[in-house]
């Protein structure tokens, strides 16, 4: 199956997140304004009625990329080498970046996304499992990474059902978003000093990987029409219990934002136009997962060092451009070279075998060994 849109979809995925931290830093933390904040929040929040700051709709984009992509890997490959692709993947650059936000922390130049004044030694070994999330209070040191922790128990999701997946396929997601509404249920019922916040934000979150995944199901005829509705209206019905029970601030527009993604997605996932295969669409759909993770930590502190010298323009152009350097760096010197060498170090499928089984894109007009693409499931 070709999908040539997906580096578009994530081209717009990461401008929706860095326009998002940008909008939410401006206007609730530094109590200022943007002319492009205040145009966008008309015509996509007042008029359009998407969450405030565009809330959500970039990782959702993201999130239904990653169902409609990984599903076919996880029903083809054997359970440990499908792991090893998808942790090969994701590690390195989220180590380093973790190391990073540490790093940043404890020389006081940032500061804890989840309030504590520092990050203890153990505090800090458990964010590097993306452990912190599930503290009581919550230790956040990177605060994006959490949407990590959906992503991975999707996998393992995969692999616990993966003999339902080989055969019955679109039972996955309806079962998928049983299980996520139970998890929106118990901490709805148990006594907090029970509940586990953190499921909340996954069981709310993991529908749109579940959209993702149905699409492929259907795209590649492995259901049929009246069993997709069914699982559409699965996800929905987790989607309607998160925006009732408040799943991590959600508003009331939830659901129509992840209806315009999914739709979106369905629009843009084939498209071959000349936008879909230009350098700056593929240069950002490829650094997308490493925009991500580094975004947040060079925004704060650079906006406010650069401001007051060379305008509020030029203070976000100069955040821009350093986060694009930063991401090309961990890019070329990190995230590649790392998932290499676990696929080789663990015994996984050669890398350029492993491009194609979680991507299914191939990109026109490159050559013969050279046209499969890391485009990965990312964040």
């Amino acid at each position: 199956m070709l999908l040539p849109g997906v580096d578009l979809i994530r081209a717009l995925a990461v401008v929706a997140v860095l326009y998002s931290h940008i909008s939410y830093y401006l206007i609730d933390d530094a109590h200022s304004d943007w002319w492009l904040v205040t145009r966008a929040n008309f015509l996509l929040v007042d008029v359009a009625r998407l969450n405030q700051h565009l809330a959500f709709l970039g990782v959702a984009a993201f999130m239904v990329v990653t169902g409609l992509l990984i599903t076919r890997s996880a029903i083809r490959d054997a359970p440990g080498r499908f792991l090893v692709n998808r942790i090969g993947r994701l590690l390195p650059s989220l180590w380093l970046a973790v190391l990073l936000a540490i790093v940043l922390v404890r020389l006081g130049i940032n500061t804890m996304f989840s309030g504590q004044d520092g990050i203890s030694n153990g505090e800090a070994l458990l964010s590097f499992v993306l452990g912190g999330f599930f503290a009581k209070p919550e230790v956040a040191v990177l605060q994006v990474t959490w949407t990590l922790v959906v992503q991975v128990m999707f996998y393992l999701f995969c692999v616990a059902v993966r003999p339902v997946l080989r055969s019955v396929p679109i039972a996955v997601p309806i079962i998928g978003a049983i299980v996520c509404e139970a998890m929106l249920i118990y901490n709805l019922t148990v006594p907090a000093v029970a509940t586990v916040p953190m499921l909340s934000k996954v069981a709310a979150t993991m529908p749109a990987i579940f959209i993702g995944q149905v699409m492929y199901l259907q795209w590649a005829k492995l259901t049929t029409w009246p069993w997709t509705v069914v699982a559409i209206v699965a996800q929905a019905e987790v989607l309607e219990l998160a925006t009732e029970s408040h799943a991590y601030g959600l508003d009331d527009h939830y659901v129509r934002t992840m209806v315009v993604v999914a739709l979106a997605v369905l629009l843009l996932a084939k498209n071959n136009s000349a936008i879909a295969r230009s350098a700056i669409v593929r240069w950002l759909g490829t650094r997308s997962y490493a925009i991500y993770l580094l975004h947040t930590l060079i925004l704060y502190r650079t906006y406010e060092w650069t401001v007051d010298f060379i305008g509020q323009n030029a203070a976000i152009v100069t955040f821009l451009v350093v986060t694009g350097l930063a991401a090309e760096a961990l890019y070329r010197w990190v995230e590649l070279p790392g998932s290499r060498w676990i696929s080789v170090r663990f015994g996984a499928k050669s890398p350029a075998v492993s491009r194609v089984s979680s991507n299914h894109v191939l990109v026109p007009g490159a050559t013969r060994q050279g046209r499969r693409e890391v485009v990965d499931g990312g964040s």
